[in-house]
């Protein structure tokens, strides 16, 4: 992200700082301390595997605290060198008294709510979703990546709409115009890409595959990057492969599939319409923003196992269709998910933001790894 503020901010020095390496990092004690804080308060939910466990370390009271005084230990000395700060993710506290400060996340934690099935026992302690609810109180702008995100900081948060701004994503690499080698879209190859294969709704898709081999029985499944124990005809399973191959598997199938029940975002979905391909995806969080219904693909709801057949019949019964939805999604990609787009968007609201007789010209951006939620 920092390289995007850069790129948009040409007339602000930044500085970047990683609230992992160059933080927590150093402070190893601390972060030891955390460990052992985490499995305390959390210990029964990492058990029972309700969420990872990285996702519960960053969701205690004391590494809230902890990056707070740090990153000010930093930045404060110097607070009126900044014209503004910016932080990836709203699991800390990066703000410097007195300065614009805009936040930039995937989620909130109280959005799993609105996922199928999720538990409210399964939340983080109230005290600190309190801490979290502070991070969008003083935030000058908050940016979210899906209007799911924008709704729940309103919804859950009490945030003023007017202060949230949904500007999407943009896709992380760098893609090679590649020949289509689905046979016009007739070879009848759906394509899943996770690691995570009980999230990304692996065995529903495992379980719709089979209702669709019945009506098309040369239908084909591959499976990238995880390795599930399956003994299904037609059904290839690939396991990891480098980043710089995974565009091969596109570009060689007719859908691509995510039927996921939790999603952040979904950067395999961008990857898809980049290469032309039709996605049938579950209407949730980024992905039913990404999928235009009927127009670059189809959105069913999470475990439909009845609804993804459906949808993957129809496509793979209709090559024409596939051919349309792929130039669909192809086209709303570009105007939508890219870094370049999605940097003009922030930084029109960051300069309507700041003072205009502000003499300050340095900015500090405090990102976080993407994976953390």
């Amino acid at each position: 992200m920092g390289k995007i503020l850069a790129e948009q901010f040409p007339e602000y020095d930044l500085e970047t700082i990683d609230v992992v390496d160059d933080i927590l990092r150093k402070h190893k004690i601390l972060t030891a301390i955390n460990l052992l804080l985490t499995f305390a308060r959390y210990g029964w939910g990492i058990a029972c595997r309700h969420r990872e466990f990285r996702d519960y370390f960053y969701r205690t009271s004391f590494i809230f605290h902890t990056i707070k005084r740090l990153v000010a230990r930093r930045l404060e000395p110097r607070a009126e060198e900044f014209a503004f700060s910016f932080q990836t993710q709203s699991l800390y506290d990066a703000r410097i008294p007195g300065v614009p400060h805009f936040v930039y996340t995937d989620h909130t934690h109280l959005a799993n709510l609105y996922y199928p099935g999720f538990s409210r026992r399964w939340l983080c302690s109230p005290r600190w979703i309190e801490l979290e609810k502070t991070i969008y109180e003083d935030a000058t702008k908050l940016f979210v990546m899906s209007r799911q995100v924008a709704r729940s900081v309103t919804e859950h948060y009490a945030c003023r709409p007017e202060k949230v701004a949904c500007v999407y994503a943009g896709y992380n690499f760098e893609l090679k115009p590649l020949p289509l080698r689905n046979e016009g879209y007739a070879n009848r190859q759906i394509l899943f890409v996770g690691v995570d294969w009980e999230r990304k709704g692996g065995p529903e898709l495992v379980a719709a595959f089979q209702i669709v081999q019945k009506t098309i029985p040369d239908a084909r499944l591959v499976i990238v990057g995880v390795s599930p124990q399956l003994d299904i005809p037609n059904c290839e399973v690939i396991g990891r492969v480098p980043l710089e191959k995974m565009q091969e598997h596109f570009v060689a199938s007719s859908v691509f599939c995510m039927p996921s029940k939790v999603e952040p975002l979904g950067i395999a979905c961008i990857e898809a319409f980049m290469n032309k391909i039709p996605v049938v995806a579950t209407r949730i969080n980024a992905l039913a923003d990404m999928v235009e219904d009927d127009k670059s693909g189809y959105l069913v709801e999470p475990g439909d196992v009845t609804g993804l057949a459906a949808a993957l019949t129809g496509l793979l019964s209709n090559p024409e269709k596939c051919r349309r939805f792929g130039e669909h999604g192809y086209n709303a990609m570009q105007d939508r998910y890219s870094w370049e787009a999605v940097g003009r968007k922030i930084r029109f609201e960051i300069v309507a933001a700041l003072p205009q007789s502000g003499s300050a010209s340095t900015g500090a951006v405090v990102t976080a790894p993407a994976q953390l939620r």
